[in-house]
């Protein structure tokens, strides 16, 4: 599946080790976007950010699908339920951008 090309940003540090920044909610919200249309073969603009997951059709093997991919994307583990504790990708975009930024 091609993804838009949204990396989460790296960042060297004096003694040259390279930091991945955590994205922002508008980064994780792009993300999710482009993959939800390349997922349901449709325009990015046609993905409203408000509507829950479920609407979309999104099953638990999909969602399951996507979490893990947003894993390989930020670099971090997450947990396969976020879909359903923030069942919009509003809200899971911002959910996850606090909890990471408190964790770099």
């Amino acid at each position: 599946m091609q993804i838009q090309n949204l990396q989460a940003t790296n960042m060297s540090t004096a003694s040259g080790v390279i930091i991945k920044e955590a994205p922002t909610a508008p980064e994780i919200q792009a993300w999710i976007v482009s993959y939800l249309a390349e997922l349901l073969e449709i325009d990015p603009d046609e993905v409203n950010v408000t509507i829950p997951f479920d609407q979309y059709g999104l099953d638990s093997s999909a969602a399951v699908g996507m979490t893990g991919d947003m894993e390989d994307w930020m670099g971090r583990k997450l947990d396969p339920t976020l879909l359903y504790d923030y069942p919009t990708i509003q809200g899971l975009a911002r959910h996850l951008a606090e909890e990471l930024k408190i964790k770099v």
